[in-house]
């Protein structure tokens, strides 16, 4: 692992290092090479590393793997997706309007929307949000169409969350005073709470206006981030099936604001900005 050569992306807050490969496919040790140069004070610093090469088939244009900051790997990012779309666009291995890149969670589609040198702006179709208790997945008694306000067990006290998939477990908790929440206390406890096997993202929401969300967010495998696409993807359509919100919503992240509609066709389309920030070589053996 030397000379290894990567870009650093960020999108509102939410920062990835991009690393060109021959094949996502066949990656060794990636897990390891997360932890490493994600360290943020004996690494590069970062949420994660995306992997990312020419996709192999032709529903899609590049494919890619995403590895969390404590090695553990992702199906999906939608600001990592956006950072592996900008590095496309960045490092003129893409010019045209629309691009289409594979995750493990499916292939997302996004169009350019504008560009300011090194700031892009994309709208992704995020596919549709997965809502049965098995999609999540939770392990519960019986299965559920829907997990909507569900009590939550959590040291002796019941938490009412919403949860669902965007490729990756999502639960969101609505409260009425974000600055009230112990994030760095409850999020590692929901985060691997028994009833979700695969662990779970965790959001915390309150909500301003039939269109307007604030969130905190406590992702799965880096813990606390400015942002999350895919969290601020389940935020606003838990809002929407607790009645709180329209279907199209402005959330506003400790990083910056994204704005995401819960489409009547059932997909979710995420629109934000994506940014270059600096190349680099990584020497460490």
């Amino acid at each position: 692992m030397t000379d290894l050569r990567f870009t650093k992306l960020q999108g509102l807050g939410n920062d990835f290092l991009v690393i060109e490969v021959d094949d996502v496919g066949t990656l060794r040790a990636a897990g390891e090479i997360a932890r490493e140069l994600c360290n943020r004070r004996l690494g590069a610093g970062a949420d994660g590393v995306v992997f990312v090469t020419r996709a192999p088939h032709d529903n899609a244009d590049f494919a890619s793997r995403i590895f969390n900051s404590d090695g553990s790997e992702a199906g999906v990012s939608g600001n990592g997706t956006r950072c592996v779309a900008a590095y496309c666009y960045h490092a003129g291995l893409w010019s045209k309007a629309a691009v289409r890149i594979a995750t493990a969670a499916g292939v997302k589609t996004g169009r350019l929307i504008s560009r300011d040198k090194s700031l892009f702006e994309f709208e992704f179709d995020m596919g549709a949000p997965r809502l049965g208790s098995e999609d999540v997945p939770m392990a519960l008694d019986r299965p559920l169409e829907r997990v909507v306000s569900y009590p939550l067990n959590l040291a002796g006290e019941s938490l009412r969350v919403t949860c669902l998939s965007m490729g990756n477990p999502q639960t969101v908790i609505f409260v009425p005073d974000l600055e009230a929440v112990n994030l760095d206390d409850i999020g590692p406890l929901i985060e691997n709470h028994p009833v979700f096997p695969d662990r779970t993202n965790v959001e915390f929401a309150r909500v301003i206006s039939r269109d307007r969300i604030d969130i905190l967010i406590w992702e799965r495998g880096a813990g606390h981030t400015l942002s999350s696409g895919t969290g601020s993807c389940a935020s606003a359509v838990a809002a929407a099936l607790n009645g709180f919100t329209d279907r199209r919503v402005t959330v506003r992240t400790e990083g910056g604001v994204l704005r995401v509609e819960w489409k009547k066709a059932g997909t979710v389309a995420l629109t934000g900005s994506a940014e270059v920030i600096y190349e680099g070589r990584w020497l460490r053996g």
